[in-house]
């Protein structure tokens, strides 16, 4: 049972419905000056992705195996960008800093389970640039509907099953002292340092289930890219190997730009006691919305068919 206090000075043990998010609390100045930037990213990502989506939704030849992982990114981006950053919005707009236990525990299990869900995905689509350049022959029988299908129901299921204790072990915590959260999200280790419980075992299942998901996932990224390259450094064609290559370079970029981000985040986490909360807050809430923001628009930049889709159902409309 939760419970918390509405006040230091008053000790009572009655259940409250929610916790208080404070963004930014050295520099609570800084929420006017980021408001803009996060909608105009919030909304370039929302408008990105459902662009993308409809377009490989409506264009025929897009109704591949490949156009389907990337429609599945774009989904768990756009309920990732949902899911955190028009609390954040409300918060810098309207000062709306109350959200309820049940929506807090949501999000963080949301937070914990889309971020594996992505690399996840980068995973398989390494593995079906993989099949593409390395067994092409029998690329139609590997890579095909039902295998993506399967694929699907895999990256869901088991990021889902393996975060799902991460909010659990969070809610079952007893909360008897003060529900402000010093953050503009519901993180997990910020929400169980509130608890008067010892939150040792919830902090060591997220970081051992974290880094074995992201872990295993980077993993098999490398070692696709890695059979990949030895395999294009035998084509004796001219200009086989660049064409291989480039097949892989918007794919190659998203996985870049997660993987850095995602790195930063951890870092500067390590390095908190030398790097001011508020940074750390801000980094959090960019990783949420710059790689959403990105991920459409790299593939509908380096990806011929995607802009020809694009451009057949803009030319359709007038």
């Amino acid at each position: 049972k939760i419970h918390s206090m509405a006040s230091p000075s008053n000790y009572s043990t009655a259940p409250v419905s929610e916790f208080l998010l404070i963004c930014f609390p050295n520099y609570q100045s800084w929420q006017h000056w980021l408001s803009l930037p996060l909608s105009l990213l919030f909304l370039l990502a929302m408008g990105a992705n459902a662009t993308l989506l409809i377009t490989i939704r409506l264009e025929a030849s897009l109704h591949e195996p490949m156009y389907y992982l990337l429609s599945l990114l774009s989904l768990l981006d756009i309920v990732l960008c949902l899911t955190v950053i028009p609390k954040v919005l409300a918060i810098f707009w309207f000062d709306l800093r109350s959200i309820s236990f049940s929506a807090c525990f949501l999000q963080m299990f949301i937070m914990n389970s889309f971020l594996p869900m992505e690399s996840c995905t980068f995973m398989v689509m390494a593995y079906d640039r993989y099949v593409a350049i390395c067994h092409p022959l029998r690329y139609p029988s590997i890579i095909t509907n039902q295998f993506v299908a399967k694929a699907s129901a895999f990256i869901v299921t088991r990021n889902a099953l393996l975060t799902a204790p991460i909010p659990i072990l969070t809610a079952q915590l007893h909360y008897c002292g003060k529900n402000v959260i010093e953050n503009c999200i519901c993180a997990n280790l910020s929400v169980s340092r509130l608890s008067c419980d010892n939150f040792t075992l919830n902090r060591i299942y997220q970081f051992v289930a974290g880094w074995t998901l992201l872990g295993s996932d980077f993993i098999l990224i490398f070692l696709s890219y890695t059979f990949i390259l030895r395999a294009v450094l035998r084509f004796k064609a001219e200009g086989a190997a660049v064409k291989a290559l480039s097949t892989c370079g918007s794919h190659f970029i998203l996985i870049l730009f997660f993987s850095t981000i995602l790195l930063v985040v951890v870092l500067t986490n390590v390095a908190r006691k030398s790097v001011p909360m508020d940074i750390l807050i801000l980094l959090n809430v960019l990783h949420h919305l710059i790689p959403p923001a990105l991920n459409p628009i790299v593939y509908g930049v380096r990806t011929k068919e995607i802009k020809q889709g694009m451009n057949k159902l803009l030319w359709k409309r007038m």
